[in-house]
């Protein structure tokens, strides 16, 4: 038997190496996502998360016996979450980091045309490296290639020494500008020499280290949830499948932009090398209070379609007026049978939420979990 524990502290199982896997924004603390997922379904129920994230509900769904399935836009955490739930042998990985490695002098040319940003975070051989990884790994259809890039976009900026770059965040990616002039300020004018597949070796070495995760088999789509969601409602109404549990945390009104938190890794998955203001329809949605209640109203709308007449409702959201009153409205219109319960959250000084990671310090700090429960009559 799983024990919850086991898995959320520390790195002694299979299952508690990859639950972190892939740093990320505004991502549900694992605990949590255990905890939650354990008292509000049982083995084999079937649970949904539409704003899917790095898939750290999918994760645990699944590795506690239930059938789970997200949805993500962001490719980013749709790699992170779609790697961890099914993780390619690690001898194929090996052997097709190296094989990578092997032809990056392909690209001496390439990389002295690149912009400043990227001689001052990257050394010649880590450059040339990404270059042939980023055009060569088919990601989004192999497994082997996706393992290796999902882990390469883990290390691809951190601290100094601990990943594949100048000294930079982990989780968010500064800016091209900022960056440049914070090294030359600091000192950091040159990059570290690095090996690139000597490093990435390392860390695929101890991710594997207790094996591979057992996980039921759970998934996560790469796509709009608005879109997405109505192909997977119909599918399921007709093999007559209901999901006891929607588990969720929906983007933040005016807050999400992964553009701009992500854009290196953005980069390295094909985007643009100079990171330019993306007019992409979704973007809009998280920012246009109409269009926002839009969003919310047709993912939670069509998520109601599958759910259980039993089931849970269990969304976190952030405790401004706007964000908190719109998602408590549309809630409560498509389950309007289910009993609401309020659970505010407030935060530890430096716990990271979705407005503190984009700069927003003029609110109170926490988020607040709207659960709606509802149990069969009798």
């Amino acid at each position: 038997m799983i024990k919850i524990k086991d898995i959320t502290k520390g790195f002694k199982t299979a299952e508690s190496r990859w639950a972190r896997f892939g740093p990320y924004y505004a991502m549900f603390p694992v605990d949590f996502a255990f905890d939650v997922i354990n008292k509000y379904s049982s083995e084999g129920d079937y649970i949904l998360d539409p704003f899917a994230g790095r898939s750290t509900s999918i994760y645990a769904g699944g590795v506690l016996g239930r059938h789970s399935l997200g949805i993500e836009i962001n490719p980013v955490g749709w790699l992170f979450g779609s790697v961890k739930l099914k993780p390619a042998d690690k001898e194929d990985v090996i052997n097709r980091l190296f094989e990578i490695y092997g032809k990056r002098n392909y690209y001496n040319r390439a990389i002295e045309k690149m912009p400043e940003f990227y001689r001052i975070c990257y050394c010649d051989e880590v450059l040339k490296f990404l270059l042939n990884a980023r055009k060569n790994l088919d990601w989004k259809n192999n497994a082997v290639d996706a393992t290796l890039m999902s882990i390469i976009l883990v290390y691809l900026h951190a601290k100094l020494g601990e990943g594949l770059s100048n000294q930079m965040r982990m989780t968010k990616s500064m800016g091209m500008n900022y960056s440049v002039e914070w090294w030359k300020e600091n000192g950091y004018l040159k990059p570290p020499e690095i090996n690139p597949a000597e490093l990435i070796h390392k860390k695929i070495e101890w991710r594997y280290q207790k094996g591979m995760p057992n996980v039921t088999e759970s998934a996560v789509v790469f796509g709009d949830s608005t879109i997405e969601l109505q192909e997977i409602a119909n599918r399921a109404i007709n093999n007559d499948i209901r999901f006891k549990l929607l588990f969720t945390s929906p983007p933040y009104c005016s807050v999400t932009d992964y553009h701009a938190d992500q854009w290196l890794r953005l980069w390295m998955l094909g985007g643009k090398e100079i990171p330019s203001t993306i007019k992409e329809k979704h973007k809009g949605r998280f920012s246009d209070k109409d269009n926002y209640f839009k969003l919310l109203d047709n993912v939670f709308g069509n998520s109601a379609l599958m759910m259980a007449e039993e089931s849970t409702i269990y969304v976190r959201t952030d405790k401004r007026k706007y964000t908190f009153d719109t998602t408590l409205h549309i809630l409560t219109k498509h389950f309007p049978n289910h009993k609401v319960a309020i659970l505010n959250k407030p935060l530890k000084k430096d716990t990271k939420t979705q407005t503190k990671l984009f700069g927003d310090k003029s609110m109170k700090p926490g988020e607040v979990d709207i659960i709606l429960t509802r149990e069969c009559q009798r």
